[in-house]
C-alpha cells in the first residue's frame, strides 16, 4: 500500500492511479507485435485526449 509521506491517512490516490496506468502499459507492451509501443498507442492505452487550442485552424493541428 502506498501512503503519503508523514501521513497515515491511507493510500495516495494519485500514486494508485499511476500504478494502474503503468500496469496498463505493461499489458499493452506484452501483447504488442512490435518491439516498442508507438506514441499513438501509448496515448490510446493511457486514454490521452488531445484537445484543440483556442483559435486553432480546422486542419487537424493539435
Amino acid at each position: 500500500m502506498v501512503s503519503r509521506r508523514g501521513s497515515s491517512a491511507g493510500p495516495d490516490p494519485v500514486a494508485l492511479i499511476e500504478i494502474d496506468l503503468y500496469g496498463e502499459l505493461m499489458i499493452a507492451a506484452t501483447g504488442a507485435a512490435e518491439e516498442r509501443l508507438s506514441p499513438d498507442r501509448i496515448d490510446e492505452v493511457l486514454r490521452v485526449v488531445r484537445s484543440r487550442r483556442p483559435g486553432a485552424s480546422g486542419d487537424g493541428d493539435v
